[in-house]
């Protein structure tokens, strides 16, 4: 009987996860492919939107797998996904949040579900596309989550919700990589989405019309009020609240003399609060559901870099705890638009420390 390791590759249909299963061939493991089939979103796609989950990328990554021999199959996680992510979107919404569902994924569907079903299948880890590396602190022996090498394709941030049993049967083989280096590699392999798109936006809103996809999947309509600025005073009408996020200018329809911006909402009240953007900058915010990584708990402050949304850069910051497991975040110098629902990530140089929910 072999003793090769096992590995399932997360095969997305697209080049990185592609590439990663071929490395993880060239590195010795005996690879099976996999796509979760997430939803179905055929006539959503229709238009050429590149989208997660597709009939194409289902084709796609067939059609590597069955280049590298390695067998593949499809795995239908529609009811889990329904149930762990839209359901989440929809109420982080519909709580005055702005929900990021691609962690929400990672931390249920990908590194849950799917490690779950690698580990059913006798395979020892699952592989994934992902640009980051994972290592182990040999003082601690707990597992670090790292930035990629190439910090322009880090995904570090939407990856920070992994638990230590998830790290330690994960593989990011592109951790060192770069884009162009993997295209290329690709081509040499002859495989058929070697120059395919990066997928964009929510798999399940690929026309980005997430307030119309919300009414479709509840029922529901969510109904028009009040805009009103920093006194309460009333200054407009808005289109339903959960349409407006923290930090907002465009589309709020307001001519007030003067630019202003979303910086509140009364969920209760159906009121959406502007103001100028002065309003927007706040130094602390408190998160929970709290995921350490490099540390097994929060028992004191400690001085972090601290992302409070993905394409934001890092910010020196201390986090203390709190109780109840919460902790709050005091950056250096004032934030713009701190958002409720979406995640705070802190890091020590490459290593991530932890994430939290921020409330």
């Amino acid at each position: 009987m072999s003793q090769q390791p096992g590995a399932l590759i997360a095969m997305s249909g697209g080049v990185d996860s592609s590439v990663a299963a071929y490395l993880m061939q060239q590195a010795g493991y005996r690879c099976e492919g996999a796509t979760m089939r997430l939803y179905q979103n055929e006539e959503m796609s229709a238009d050429g939107l590149q989208t997660c989950g597709s009939a194409k990328d289902v084709e796609d990554a067939a059609a590597v797998a069955q280049r590298l021999g390695m067998p593949f199959t499809v795995l239908n996680y529609t009811a889990e996904f329904r149930e762990n992510v839209i359901s989440n979107f929809v109420a982080t919404y519909e709580a005055g949040g702005t929900p990021n569902p691609c962690i929400v994924c990672n931390r249920t569907m990908k590194f849950g579900r799917l490690l779950e079903y690698a580990r059913q299948q006798g395979l020892d880890y699952l592989a994934t596309g992902h640009y980051a590396r994972i290592d182990r602190d040999p003082e601690t022996g707990r597992w670090l989550l790292k930035k990629a090498q190439h910090i322009e394709k880090d995904q570090s941030y939407v990856l920070a919700v992994m638990s230590q049993e998830q790290l330690a049967h994960v593989k990011f083989p592109l951790g060192d990589m770069d884009k162009p280096s993997i295209r290329a590699l690709a081509e040499t392999l002859q495989f058929c989405n070697a120059h395919k798109g990066d997928s964009q936006d929510i798999c399940f809103v690929p026309d980005g019309d997430y307030v119309g996809f919300m009414e479709r999947f509840t029922g529901k309509s969510y109904p028009a009020g009040d805009f009103v600025d920093v006194t309460g005073k009333v200054v407009g009408r808005h289109r339903g609240a959960v349409r407006y996020t923290n930090g907002q200018r465009k589309g709020l329809g307001l001519a007030l003399g003067a630019p202003v911006y979303v910086c509140g909402k009364d969920m209760a009240a159906n009121t959406v609060t502007v103001g100028p953007e002065n309003v927007l900058f706040t130094t602390t915010l408190t998160a929970d559901n709290w995921n350490w990584i490099s540390i097994p708990d929060l028992t004191a402050p400690l001085r972090v870099k601290a992302k409070a949304r993905y394409r934001q850069p890092e910010q020196p910051a201390t986090v203390r705890p709190l109780g109840d497991g919460r902790a709050e975040v005091v950056f250096d110098a004032p934030q713009r638009a701190i958002t409720p629902g979406q995640t705070v990530v802190l890091y020590d140089g490459d290593v991530v420390v932890g994430s939290g929910r921020i409330l």
